[in-house]
């Protein structure tokens, strides 16, 4: 099953946005890059801006992005099986 990883940070603007879209979604983990464990997983994922959203499968390999925008829910839902 696919998921969403999603990259924000505290004093980023469209970020809440981003989070709230998300949250529409039951597989969603939240990473914040000021933190360690956070930074980990955005730099695997070659994220480099929040808000990041990365559509993620089973294997944890990325069949989408959205990086530095946030995508609507349709846009969510048409790259997740």
């Amino acid at each position: 099953m696919q998921h969403l990883k999603v990259f924000v940070k505290q004093d980023c603007q469209k970020c809440p946005a981003a989070k709230e879209v998300a949250s529409c979604f039951p597989a969603t983990e939240i990473y914040d890059v000021e933190q360690a464990d956070g930074l980990a997983e955005a730099a695997y994922y070659s994220v480099l801006c929040t808000p990041s959203i990365v559509v993620v499968d089973d294997s944890g390999s990325e069949v989408f992005a959205w990086r530095c925008t946030v995508p609507s829910t349709t846009d969510i839902s048409d790259h997740l099986n």
